[in-house]
């Protein structure tokens, strides 16, 4: 039927995919100057446990974050070659220190708070 509007599955899993990008684009930039995350706990902060992956690939398609504040579980610059020369080169212009190859995530990893509970 023409002029008939589609509301199936297709639509609502294309709307959940868009706030939970949302979600993951908004906790990458609430990481301050000086502190990093790995793409797990970004991934758990936007209510996606397990979503790192999906981090990742948001991180290649939305231009303008602070990419070199994410680095992987334990510290670790995940990037290859010179991307990851110049993320740790970001990082230590940032005041971010290393413990060898890792960031030391003592000093440097952001804690995301809970949020607000439902009452």
């Amino acid at each position: 039927m023409a002029g008939r509007r589609k509301t199936g599955k297709k639509t609502v899993g294309k709307r959940r995919a868009a706030e939970r990008q949302a979600r993951v684009v908004r906790a990458i930039r609430a990481l301050p100057v000086g502190k990093v995350a790995s793409y797990g706990a970004i991934a758990r902060a936007a209510g996606w446990p397990g979503g790192a992956r999906q981090v990742v690939r948001i991180l290649r398609q939305i231009p303008g974050l602070p990419w070199q504040r994410v680095v992987g579980s334990g510290g670790a610059i995940k990037l290859p070659g010179e991307s990851g020369a110049e993320q740790r080169f970001r990082l230590q212009m940032e005041g971010v220190t290393f413990r060898g190859a890792r960031v030391d995530m003592k000093r440097h990893e952001f804690k995301f708070g809970r949020g607000k509970r439902a009452k």
